[in-house]
């Protein structure tokens, strides 16, 4: 009987093949690419530019006309004053299509397409928020074209013009931060309105965007005085109307970087546990 020795047969490895590392650059070009993508959908679909319409427009006649009487005595100096205020609560309320269209892309299943593709991961994110940040511009033009039609004057020129729209997109690009976080953690887009409405109204009506401060209860005067749209507010009316703006949007864009250091951490984290 011959004995049949085996041999044990080696198993070669075969190396894996990963794809190269992206660059900055070639981040900032996929960022650009589906940044470009959100903005062409507009065409598609103008309904995204219908939400960023109509209500500016109904808030503006709504404050102006029902408000401005009671408020300031004639609708013309109500204007002047609610308009830099309706602009600041205007651009707050916009950056939730952040939080909805982020949060509809995920449930959809838009994402995990996309993270399949060659490009850099945080592409997608990155992308959607700068997308958002420059619908902004369109609002702003709407809001202030609008105003100025039913009254309101510009004090400061182009240059006022331009320093308010960028203070109001460096700040709509710190809550971005937190509109993700709502995005990525809410199981449905009715939830992320819910509570992003729950967060943004008590700060923009407890604020002086649309009464002065000394019109309010003392106590309530104290947390005026601290928030973030209150300092936002007074820095949009001296670059448009004249006055003070260096204090106020010194603080401005310091709320705007604290937003953003406290809630971009807790976004990317959220981010990354959905890939």
């Amino acid at each position: 009987m011959t004995a049949t020795t085996t041999t044990p047969t080696a198993t070669a490895s075969v190396p894996l093949v990963t794809s190269p590392r992206l660059g900055p650059m070639a981040a900032l070009r996929h960022t650009a690419t589906l940044a470009w993508r959100s903005l062409v959908q507009i065409k598609h679909n103008p309904m995204e530019l219908l939400d960023l319409s109509v209500q500016p427009i109904m808030f503006l006649l709504l404050f102006t006309y029902v408000f401005g009487g009671a408020i300031a005595g004639s609708t013309g100096d109500y204007l002047q004053f609610s308009l830099p205020g309706l602009i600041v609560q205007n651009m707050l309320f916009a950056t939730l299509t952040t939080a909805i269209g982020l949060n509809s892309d995920v449930t959809k299943g838009v994402f995990d397409r996309l993270r399949s593709l060659p490009i850099a991961r945080s592409a997608p994110l990155a992308g959607r928020i700068v997308a958002d940040t420059l619908k902004q511009v369109w609002a702003f033009a709407l809001f202030l074209g609008l105003g100025m039609v039913l009254g309101f004057r510009v004090q400061t020129g182009v240059i006022g013009v331009v320093g308010a729209l960028a203070l109001l997109l460096a700040f709509a690009l710190g809550m971005s931060w937190l509109s993700v976080l709502i995005g990525l953690r809410a199981s449905s887009v009715e939830k992320v309105q819910i509570v992003a409405f729950s967060l943004m109204m008590p700060i923009t009506f407890t604020s002086n965007a649309f009464v002065p401060t000394k019109t309010m209860p003392e106590w309530l005067q104290r947390w005026v005085e601290i928030n973030p749209v209150t300092h936002l507010a007074d820095a949009v009316r001296g670059l448009l109307g004249g006055g003070p703006v260096s204090s106020s949007a010194t603080v401005s864009l310091l709320w705007a970087a604290g937003i953003a250091i406290v809630f971009a951490p807790l976004s990317i984290r959220a981010f990354r546990n959905h890939s």
